[in-house]
């Protein structure tokens, strides 16, 4: 079968046909796929298929975009909101907290509903956070707006993943997971310096409410584009603590927690950090973090292109890249060619951690791809809420600094993870 170019884009490791796969012997084997309730998709994917695909991409950019833009603006949405940088980063946890929760409840509660109508709800939820962060007077309106984010970013991201299958044929299933999941991963390393620049140029207010465009113009395009999506089944509750049962889905939901609770837990103070330790202005500040994300963008095509190999594999590697990253980081100070090459070699690693862990949660749960989607983004959101609420304690504490050597730790505990994990499995 012949499949469309679109799908070309190597982001997140296919379950089907990949060589010598890590699976968890405890996992049972993949009941027969439910008739779909929606017409079978044809052989090639229709132009207005492929293009439902990257309006649900877009959504993922814009969802954690959103979630991610205090990070690059974090100084002066402190200063215009009259708190601490810390108090800031707390919204960072509040976002993340709720979008952990809001996963599988938006899941379970969302029962047989059309799903086309879950994700243009999500999309104008997030419209209205935008908006109510642009025009905040005060922080707590800023966290209002903060909860309606979580909100969103959980119940579009748990919905969204599993749509592919019905939307492409089955040749082109991976590839659309490819692209949907590329938009998490370029938010996570573009959103930042792309929201920096909008702030630096126009403010911070102005940044959010360009997200709120970008929002509004994909609910229209979901709206447009996206076919009638009923329910095939309910997702019940305690489908998702099943999971947590098998050896393999726990080991990469605590590495998943280790690793992206390090890297936040640093990433997110680090423009002050940039501005305290390297004494850099807000314009090479903008560079490094475009820098960055440019980086990252290659790491994660890299991760794709290593799919055939087990994520575990690749996970080690990122991890490792990134404990020698913040480790060189925070040994810089103000040697700026070395600050540069820390940021550069920060934004390949952790371009590769997503496509990783996600790889190897389907590898674990191919006969629950649903229920390990919500593993995956309450365990993800929850690392975020955790990293990012131990890295503000730091900063109040004792310095912005410190966060560097508490996300190497965590980096470091992940690798080794990654390589006990996999001398158990035999890869």
């Amino acid at each position: 079968m012949r499949s469309s170019p679109l799908f070309g884009i190597g982001a997140v490791p296919r379950v089907e046909g990949m060589s010598n796969p890590v699976v968890d012997t405890d996992a049972p084997q993949p009941r027969p796929a439910e008739p779909a309730l929606a017409d079978p998709a044809p052989e090639t994917a229709s132009l207005r298929a492929r293009l439902a695909v990257v309006a649900i991409a877009v959504g993922t950019f814009a969802v954690v975009g959103t979630e991610m833009l205090p990070v690059g603006l974090l100084t002066p949405i402190s200063h215009g909101l009259h708190v601490s940088d810390g108090t800031t980063g707390l919204a960072m946890t509040l976002a993340a907290v709720v979008a952990g929760f809001a996963a599988p409840t938006v899941l379970v509660a969302a029962g047989r509903v059309d799903r086309r109508i879950v994700l243009a709800a999500m999309m104008t939820v997030l419209v209205a956070a935008n908006t109510i962060a642009a025009l905040a007077q005060n922080f707590a309106m800023f966290l209002v707006a903060r909860v309606l984010v979580g909100v969103s970013i959980g119940g579009f991201w748990a919905i969204g993943a599993s749509l592919p299958v019905r939307l492409v044929p089955a040749g082109s299933v991976g590839r659309a997971s490819a692209v949907i999941f590329g938009g998490v991963s370029v938010a996570s390393v573009v959103g930042v310096p792309v929201g920096t620049l909008i702030g630096e140029r126009a403010g911070w207010r102005v940044a959010f409410a360009a997200m709120a465009g970008l929002s509004a113009a994909v609910l229209v395009a979901l709206l447009v584009l996206l076919p009638p999506l009923p329910a095939e089944r309910a997702v019940r509750l305690r489908e998702i603590p099943a999971l947590l049962r098998r050896g393999g889905v726990v080991a990469g939901a605590s590495a998943l927690v280790l690793v992206i609770a390090g890297h936040f837990g640093a990433y997110t103070y680090v423009r002050p950090i940039l501005e305290e330790s390297g004494g850099l202005g807000p314009g090479p500040i903008g560079a490094l973090l475009l820098g960055y994300g440019v980086a990252g963008v290659v790491g994660n095509v890299l991760a794709g292109a290593y799919a055939a190999h087990p994520p575990h594999r690749t996970l080690s590697m990122a991890a490792g890249l990134l404990v020698a990253a913040v480790v060189a980081l925070a040994v810089s100070g103000a040697w700026t060619p070395g600050t540069a090459a820390a940021m550069l070699v920060w934004g390949l690693a952790y371009g590769a951690v997503p496509v990783a862990l996600q790889g190897w949660l389907s590898r674990v749960a191919p006969d629950a791809p649903e229920a390990a989607s919500a593993v995956f983004v309450t365990g993800f959101q929850l690392a975020i809420s955790l990293g990012s609420l131990l890295g503000g304690v730091a900063v109040d504490a004792v310095a912005t600094s410190s966060v560097l050597w508490f996300g190497a730790a965590l980096a470091a505990a992940t690798t080794l993870l990654a390589l006990v994990w996999g001398r158990r499995a035999g890869r």
